[in-house]
């Protein structure tokens, strides 16, 4: 039997009181599987879904192994996408609160390459990027790879499905042979193996069941023509009214489509796909994260990496055409002990589909009549989402933190702070947001108060 407690890892005292103040009372399967291989230094390829606690298993070998009187890059983690990574590095940091002086960089597309440029310059422990924007840094030289103990490449299944293929290679071709490299996908499919073949030594494969209990996720299909598709997402999210609710589409047009005509319909939505700008993409994702959109419209690659934890429903607009997708979709909901809702629509040429994800799954999916959900006034009820989004007009580099944020709203006492919910800070804007009944007071408030000393713009997003 596999032990769950950290303390039998023989991880350092300032590791596990850590660990303790962060509430990880117990490993996780995928952390159990994988720890003790890490710390032995095996290389690893192990198949996990999203949220099962990865990175803390990785990030835990990486830091238990640092050298951190020595300023040099000793670990490299390799993500599809840019929240992705900065999702990762965020939990780095807090796992490493009480090791001293570790420093964790990301470098990602989508902002200045300067900046990043003399970031490096001062050095950094541990570095987690996007495969094209670290290969920029190689390049030009402020990238060196030539300490490094230990490559990351976390979903990788989706950094090849994005055709970074390339980008991969040249960056390991970079690094020294004599390395741990750990590998983590949500799925299996061959060329995940071929590349496992092409990169690590003699690994540890790692899996775990990604199978669903019925009773967590409540699983419905319905049948469509291929034009009621739109029509018939509007019907289930106004029946069912899910706080939050992520729609799969398989291409970027599609999610836009839908996306347009469910705002036309009423409701307040997003779509997040390849076409956005690195801005408008960090907009979409906080919005859906903190509850001020309740409509989220992505295609497989765009959702990864995000960060939601209570999500009420998933809907696929068409089902995948690989069942692993499909069971790796409708695992973002159903967490944490809650029940989740996961609807799929259907057309009558897609019994072949159904057919391999049910085989996959091991059951079969109740139908439904999309008729059966009770319409309002002969349409559905748009939601109205609890929270609003302000967004001030300063960041990191002005030095403000979520607290700073906090005080200024909450010091004349106009808002209280159990009005206020997620505040997600980035370089040059802050997010925040705030109850639907509070949101003009707060954006009043803090307009006429000071932050950090000075006055910032502070507007509402919608």
């Amino acid at each position: 039997m596999t032990t769950t407690a950290f303390s039998a890892l023989h991880l350092k005292p300032p590791m596990l009181k850590n660990l303790a103040s962060l509430g990880y009372s117990a490993m996780t399967p995928i952390q159990a599987h994988t720890l003790p291989l890490i710390l032995a230094g095996k290389d690893v390829i192990a198949k996990a879904k999203t949220g099962s606690g990865k990175t803390a298993a990785f990030g835990i070998g990486l830091l238990t192994g640092m050298d951190v009187g020595t300023l040099r890059v000793q670990a490299l983690v390799l993500c599809p996408t840019r929240e992705l990574a900065d999702q990762v590095a965020k939990e780095l940091r807090r796992l490493a609160r009480f090791t001293d002086n570790v420093k964790v960089l990301t470098l990602c597309g989508g902002v200045p390459f300067g900046p990043q440029r003399v970031s490096m310059e001062h050095g950094a422990h541990i570095v987690v990027g996007t495969p094209g924007r670290l290969l920029d840094h190689l390049r030009r030289g402020s990238l060196d790879l030539s300490a490094l103990r230990t490559l990351v490449l976390d979903e990788a299944d989706r950094m090849l499905d994005m055709g970074f293929q390339d980008e991969i290679s040249a960056l390991i071709d970079a690094a020294p042979q004599k390395r741990q490299t750990l590998l983590f996908s949500a799925t299996y499919p061959e060329e995940i193996a071929a590349m496992s073949a092409a990169i690590q030594r003699d690994p540890v494969e790692v899996s775990i069941d990604e199978g669903h209990d019925e009773g967590v996720i409540q699983q419905l299909l319905f049948e469509v023509d291929g034009s009621q598709r739109s029509e018939a997402v509007a019907r289930i999210i106004g029946h069912y009214r899910p706080e939050s609710t992520l729609v799969f589409c398989n291409t970027r047009k599609e999610c836009q489509d839908v996306a347009d005509d469910l705002v036309r319909r009423g409701f307040l939505a997003l779509a997040i796909h390849g076409d956005l700008e690195q801005r408008e993409r960090d907009q979409v994702l906080v919005r859906f994260a903190n509850r001020s959109v309740s409509v989220l419209v992505a295609t497989d690659v765009a959702a990864r990496g995000l960060d939601i934890k209570e999500l009420a429903a998933v809907i696929n607009y068409e089902l995948s055409r690989d069942p692993e997708i499909h069971i790796h979709r409708i695992g973002r909901t159903g967490r944490a002990g809650e029940q989740g809702l996961a609807f799929s629509l259907v057309t009558a040429h897609e019994t072949r589909r159904v057919k391999a994800i049910e085989d996959e799954l091991g059951y079969s999916i109740p139908r439904w009549d999309l008729e059966s959900l009770a319409a309002v006034d002969g349409k559905p009820k748009p939601l109205v989402p609890a929270m609003v989004t302000l967004c001030i007009d300063g960041g990191r580099k002005n030095k403000l933190r979520p607290g700073d944020v906090l005080g200024a709203l909450t010091s004349e006492g106009a808002v209280a702070g159990s009005e206020v919910g997620k505040i997600d800070v980035f370089d040059f804007h802050t997010y925040l947001a705030v109850m639907h009944s509070s949101a003009e007071t707060a954006l009043a408030c803090l307009a006429r108060n000071k932050i950090k000393g000075r006055f910032f713009k502070v507007r509402m997003i919608s």
